[in-house]
């Protein structure tokens, strides 16, 4: 049986075990069961997991908090995989223990430029102007 690519996104089974992988991540490093010095001087904010589509593979976008040594944390992360994702696997019921890829989420930064270029003179002006055409 052929299984069609669909354009509309992940499942809702994939967002899910996402979820619950972030949830599990978050609580593991939240309670500092990670023996690591980088890891236990950050708090770090496990902002998304991205899973595969066969749940094998899961893109977790991290962000220290304060975010500072971003590149530190992330090779704390990367170096401590191994026991990450046991950890996970034993909180998410799932029948392969899904890799785990960190990454450091940048979304907050592109926000606040985003923000603050909303914010600059020249674009105030054309907004303003806009709202005046109607």
């Amino acid at each position: 049986m052929a299984r069609h690519k669909s354009s509309e996104g992940p499942s809702v089974r994939v967002l899910r075990v996402g979820e619950q992988v972030r949830h599990a991540l978050s609580e593991i490093l939240m309670r500092g069961d990670v023996h690591d010095e980088t890891l236990a001087s950050h708090t770090v904010s496990v902002t998304e997991v991205r899973m595969s589509p066969d749940l094998r593979h899961a893109t977790v976008f991290v962000k220290p908090l304060l975010g500072g040594d971003e590149a530190e944390v992330v090779k704390a992360l990367k170096k401590n995989v191994r026991y990450l994702r046991g950890e996970v696997s034993r909180r998410v019921n799932t029948k392969y223990a899904c890799d785990l890829k960190f990454i450091v989420d940048d979304s907050f930064d592109e926000g606040s430029h985003i923000d603050s270029i909303l914010r600059t003179a020249h674009v105030a002006r054309d907004l303003a102007a806009d709202d005046e055409e109607e």
